[in-house]
């Protein structure tokens, strides 16, 4: 079983996450490399709500193979070239995760491996057996 912990001791989340998750069961670990806005057929996507779109998509179809859903996730890293691409991915991560609060840290780098690659997401996730 995973908890959320937001202790009154530290900072309220500044968004929808947790500060911690505790995971407190037997069960299986997924730790997901980081997804990008690249479909299954090799094309990259056009800019950076698009590319959001296609990773949490990439991001799914993973945790689908591996039996798990968002509810799973415990993790998740998202990395972006430009602040300003916030208020374009937010909505996308939101629609995606619903009610799912994984603990989250979010990066804006000056560039990804790629120059062509606008976000990218990295995920860890549980379900208990």
């Amino acid at each position: 079983m995973t908890e959320s912990i937001n202790p009154s001791t530290v900072p309220a989340p500044a968004g929808p996450y947790s500060q911690a998750v505790r995971v407190s069961a037997p069960g299986q670990w997924l730790h997901v490399s980081g997804q990008i806005g690249v479909r299954a057929d090799g094309s990259l996507a056009d800019g950076v709500e698009a590319q959001a779109t296609v990773a949490w998509q990439n991001l799914l179809a993973l945790l689908d193979a591996a039996g798990m859903g968002v509810q799973h996730l415990v993790k998740l890293g998202t990395f972006l070239v430009d602040r300003e691409h916030l208020a374009r991915v937010n909505p996308v991560r939101a629609r995606f995760l619903g009610d799912a609060r994984p603990a989250s840290t979010l990066i804006v780098a000056r560039e990804l491996a790629r120059p062509e690659w606008l976000f990218e997401i990295e995920a860890v996730a549980f379900r208990a057996d």
